[in-house]
């Protein structure tokens, strides 16, 4: 059982475009096509040739991912993409067929190969584990085979009550695959922290997205437990609402489940001229939820659980004692 998870571009970008278009795709198109004849080596010289500044690590890894790629996944090796919006993973079977478009339509992807996606995960049902494992920064890696069987597993439908746990082996360890860069801790730190965030109540949640709204400025009214007539929270510096922006949100925690189009028109329909509208959803949102948005006549920003990371990440320090409380997190320090 060989397993390779491929990102799908900067935060999940091109999940889309992967599942609708049976592909999965890598970047540096700029070096060209992937050669028949071409090796590690010989695709480390060209990675070093046109990136002449860049740290022999790098140029290590990138050619390792590169040769994987084009040149060690076979046909019916799974495929492993995720969705951080939705997050969900996506497994299917390679079909092979490397390919280079260089007017992909995407930052620097062009090599291609064609997948058969029909499995789908959510990443709150896996193991601690292989959640772990899965969280490895590479654009491509070999999945462990431990969490290659929970996938599958948790895709049948398999509890994880009797599901073996293995003792910690080193098979995705390589010297391609370790990049301790601080864009690689910054990542974990990441999903790590969006896990954390899954496991609060909707109470505690709500808090949240209150307190950062409270730490750009403005003040908030939470609604109490209950119906909440379209609205969980109005922010604006007022704290009363009469004063502009009048910042009208709501908050969906249901990490399982995307918000579609008519949860978007419900939340629309009671908003007024003025108002500024902010739609939550830890599981993310649909296409056609993303669609109804950019047809709305109110300014309507949808926000999913990785963007509300980042938002906190952003600025932690300006966050109040009560929402620090709730993700209590600790301050490192990095070298320039």
């Amino acid at each position: 059982m060989i397993g390779w998870m491929i990102r799908a571009g900067t935060k999940g970008v091109l999940f889309d475009k992967f599942v609708d278009e049976g592909i999965a795709s890598i970047g540096w198109r700029d070096l060209g096509a992937i050669l028949p004849e071409d090796t590690v080596e010989t695709l480390r010289e060209k990675v070093a040739k046109q990136w002449p500044d860049w740290h022999p690590n790098r140029v290590i890894m990138s050619a390792g991912q590169l040769h994987r790629f084009a040149k060690v996944i076979q046909t019916n090796d799974y495929i492993v993409t995720y969705d951080p919006s939705q997050r969900i993973y996506k497994i299917g079977k390679s079909k092979g067929g490397y390919r280079f478009n260089d007017s992909f339509e995407h930052d620097d992807h062009g090599n291609i190969i064609s997948v058969d996606w029909t499995l789908e995960v959510a990443r709150d049902d896996l193991l601690p584990r292989t959640k772990n494992s899965l969280g490895a920064i590479s654009t491509l890696f070999k999945i462990p085979d431990h969490a290659m069987r929970d996938l599958l597993d948790t895709s049948a439908g398999e509890p994880p009550v009797g599901k073996s746990v293995e003792p910690r082996d080193n098979e995705n360890d390589t010297e391609d695959d370790i990049a301790f860069t601080l864009e690689a801790i910054e990542t974990r730190a990441a999903d790590i922290i969006a896990d954390k965030l899954v496991r609060l109540s909707w109470e505690d949640m709500q808090e949240v997205v209150a307190g950062v709204l409270r730490g750009m400025g403005y003040k908030t009214d939470v609604s109490p437990k209950g119906p909440d007539r379209g609205k969980d929270i109005i922010a604006s510096p007022d704290g009363l609402g009469f004063s502009d922006p009048r910042i009208i949100v709501e908050v969906k925690h249901r990490a399982s489940t995307s918000m579609g189009a008519s949860e978007i028109r419900a939340f629309l329909g009671g908003r007024q001229d003025g108002d500024k509208c902010l739609y939550v959803s830890t599981g993310g949102f649909t296409k056609e939820a993303r669609y109804e948005a950019e047809r709305s006549r109110y300014p309507l920003k949808l926000l999913t659980l990785s963007e509300l990371t980042e938002l906190i990440l952003a600025d932690y320090e300006a966050l109040d004692a009560k929402t620090r409380e709730l993700i209590p997190l600790t301050r490192i320090y990095w070298p320039n």
